[in-house]
């Protein structure tokens, strides 16, 4: 099966709420959403007397999602809340309240729409400051967020060569850092897969071999193809369809049998993506990649990260589509012509 959808709620939809945008793209034909999480801040509140003995899943003054309680956290969306508890809240949450998307989860599985979420662009899991720590609360905060809405992977980029650490110790603290996550999110039980992005500067960690490396070291850690990134850090090597093949093969072992990627038009420089653009732009071209995937026939959701949104969601969709067509036909012919001559007409 083969989804198509755009990172972030639609520009053209009306309303700017997480279920406005489901509803727009499943009316706009597509079956992927990749929410972008732009701002994840969570602050602390005690809870107010008429929140005590209520669920977290009944808060409805803010988007809290967990209860920090003698120091430990619960993330049990049924658990009551205590006196003496503390709350764990967004001022710009993923919706109204924690509570809202339990049920926006069964509006994405009615109308057949897979969601994914992706953490803050900005990532640094190897310097081992207090903005590692930030970031690893961001990967948590998405988890829980992902787990609450049924979605199927938590996109993040990993950390950054600054030059101010010996790139063999930023390697070390990044491994070190995702094994802490990863016995985390398994401790909670929760369903969404970790998805470890291709990056597109050779500064940033997360090369086609280091999303492998890694994803082949813990359970649950998957990698998240973005053409556009890989393209650019090769510096411009996706262009036929054995190059689009190539990368498929190699990271469908790790994907437990669900590829999420991400696709746009992109401007790059000597092995650096420079910017995004729309998919008409520029060397990198989705036919290649629907004749690979008609090819491989995998299991895989294809996001639209182009400044177009859905509008090159759909434009993928349609060029599949065709793309398909054409092959259906050139195979139909081709029996054809066999039967005809195996029977001498």
């Amino acid at each position: 099966m083969i989804r198509f959808g755009p990172a972030g709620i639609p520009l053209s939809c009306k309303g700017r709420t997480l279920q406005d945008g489901i509803e727009d793209v499943h009316n706009l034909s597509l079956s992927a959403l990749e929410i972008q999480m732009v701002r994840s801040n969570a602050y602390s509140r005690p809870p107010d007397d008429e929140e005590i003995g209520l669920t977290l899943k009944d808060v409805e003054d803010g988007f809290v999602f967990q209860i920090i309680r003698d120091g430990e956290e619960i993330s049990d969306p049924d658990e009551p809340i205590e006196e003496d508890d503390d709350l764990m809240y967004m001022p710009s949450g993923i919706s109204g309240t924690y509570g809202d998307l339990f049920w926006t989860n069964e509006m994405a599985k009615r109308l057949d729409v897979n969601l994914s979420i992706h953490t803050p662009y900005y990532m640094d899991l190897g310097s081992n400051t207090e903005l590692t720590e930030n970031c690893l609360n961001s990967i948590r905060y998405a988890g829980l967020i992902l787990n609450a809405l049924g979605g199927d992977v938590v996109v993040t980029s990993l950390g950054l060569y600054d030059g101010k650490m010996d790139r063999e110790e930023v390697d070390n603290n990044i491994f070190e850092n995702v094994a802490m996550v990863m016995d985390w999110w398994k401790g909670l039980g929760l369903t969404p897969r970790l998805g470890i992005e291709i990056t597109g500067q050779e500064d940033v960690y997360g090369s086609l071999d280091q999303v492998l490396d890694i994803c082949g070291e813990f359970d649950g850690l998957v990698p998240v193809v973005n053409f556009s990134h890989h393209h650019s850090r090769t510096d411009g090597s996706l262009l036929e369809v054995d190059d689009f093949l190539d990368v498929l093969e190699q990271v469908e072992p790790y994907s437990d049998g669900r590829l999420h990627t991400a696709f746009a038009g992109v401007e790059y420089e000597n092995g650096n993506e420079r910017r995004l653009t729309p998919i008409k732009k520029g060397d990198l071209k989705f036919e290649p990649l629907a004749e690979a995937i008609i090819e491989m026939k995998p299991n895989i959701t294809v996001i639209s990260t182009s400044p177009l949104l859905e509008h090159d969601a759909m434009y993928m969709k349609i060029i599949h589509e065709r793309v398909l067509a054409k092959k259906v036909s050139k195979d139909l012919k081709e029996k054809k012509k066999a039967e005809m001559a195996a029977t001498g007409e």
